[in-house]
């Protein structure tokens, strides 16, 4: 009755438990299986024969903080042929000494962000025991498209270059593919393989102000709007503003330096958001200079036309902002003010779908993250197994 209900704990088909043994570290379980007829790998004749017996220890899922062992007493058939083979189990894959779950143990784990060093110690395997299991694990290439894509890059290190690209379904929110590499000749190279009329079906190209992107949608994606990501263009403001701050502060005291540096939050914050101690503070700060004021106007300004509802007030407004940009005269803004005119059409159709890269941010989070526990993964297959395996 006891051996009955470990074997039922234990959940392998077939298998009855002669023995436990208990270690400090460890717990040894010791299986049989009764003999049955088996089909003859070379003549295919059936025979029940027994040659011989071994046995084998199979590492098996950890219990009660305690590494478990199955020693199996293996056996092994003969033929009237005079092969001679060992009987198969439905919990051990050929050649393997680990058991199916156990494997399939490995895999989820890996669906986390840690490192596979810390899942071959805590499944009680070697690593380079976890990198086989795992590399098993393969994920086809992308060959079909949803209707909203967006495409960033991130560095990734691997052996195909210093930066990777990452595809995402930005309807969704799912990883779609990673591609080794974020030149032209790669990245014409990998859409170029999917069918014209899957790329027909694209009706949104979500991507930073890099031509290279906007040419491949141009290209591939013909039927498709690009949007430039928010995050992309609102930082132009933010990056113009602060190299305002930046230079007014090398004309100011030590002191008087020192202070804006550490209350630039102040000038970077909505207006709306700050409280009234902290106006008052900001508005001794913008009394000191008039190109600090100005900017900080056209960043609140530029804020406002962001959050506004209507497409049309937000089109017209988003124009006069630019001109009115150009008419303070600015330097710093001057950079800002040029890529707005490039790209206004992909920045209004920002505006009009409300599209973003947030997603994919997110998940270039989750591949950094992977990156530093990992320190770094060369192999690029490998990389991009694990990604699309977390994500």
């Amino acid at each position: 009755m006891h051996s009955n209900s470990t074997a039922n704990l234990l959940n392998l088909k077939g298998v009855s438990v002669n023995k436990i043994s208990h270690s400090y570290e460890s717990i040894k379980i010791f299986i049989s299986t009764k003999p049955r007829k088996t089909k003859c790998p070379i003549c295919g004749c059936e025979t029940s024969k027994v040659h011989d017996y071994r046995n084998q220890i199979i590492r098996d899922l950890p219990m009660s903080g305690k590494n478990v062992y199955l020693v199996l007493r293996k056996r092994r058939y003969v033929c009237n042929c005079g092969k001679r083979f060992y009987e198969k189990y439905d919990f051990l894959p050929r050649y393997y000494r680990m058991t199916n779950r156990l494997a399939a143990y490995i895999c989820n784990e890996l669906t986390e962000s840690v490192s596979l060093s810390y899942v071959a110690k805590k499944s009680n395997v070697s690593l380079s025991t976890v990198i086989r299991v795992f590399d098993e694990v393969q994920y086809p290439k992308l060959n079909k498209l949803p209707e909203v894509i967006s495409i960033d890059e991130f560095k990734g290190n691997a052996e195909t270059g210093k930066y990777q690209c990452i595809l995402v379904d930005a309807k969704k929110n799912r990883v779609l593919d990673i591609l080794p590499d974020r030149k032209q000749s790669c990245l014409i190279e990998y859409f170029s393989s999917i069918p014209r009329h899957e790329r027909l079906k694209v009706k949104f190209f979500i991507c930073d102000m890099w031509n290279q992107y906007a040419d491949i949608a141009r290209i591939f994606f013909p039927n498709a709007t690009i949007i430039i990501d928010k995050y992309h263009f609102i930082r132009q403001v933010t990056w113009a503003i602060e190299n305002v701050r930046k230079r007014i502060q090398k004309t100011m005291p030590a002191s008087l330096r020192k202070y804006y540096k550490r209350s630039k939050s102040l000038i970077l914050k909505r207006n709306h958001k700050l409280t009234e101690e902290e106006k008052q503070a900001l508005d001794l700060m913008l009394l000191y200079n008039d190109d600090l004021r100005q900017a900080y106007l056209l960043k609140e300004l530029f804020y406002d036309i962001c959050n506004m509802d209507k497409y049309s007030e937000q089109r017209k407004t988003f124009l006069d902002w630019i001109k009115y940009a150009e008419s303070v005269g600015i330097k710093e803004f001057e950079s800002c003010i040029g890529t707005f005119r490039n790209w206004h059409k992909e920045i209004l159709n920002a505006f009009k779908y409300g599209y973003t890269n947030g997603a994919t941010e997110g998940y270039n989070n989750k591949i950094k993250v992977l990156k530093r526990i990992s320190y770094g993964i060369r192999n690029f297959n490998r990389f991009r197994n694990r990604i699309l395996h977390i994500c």
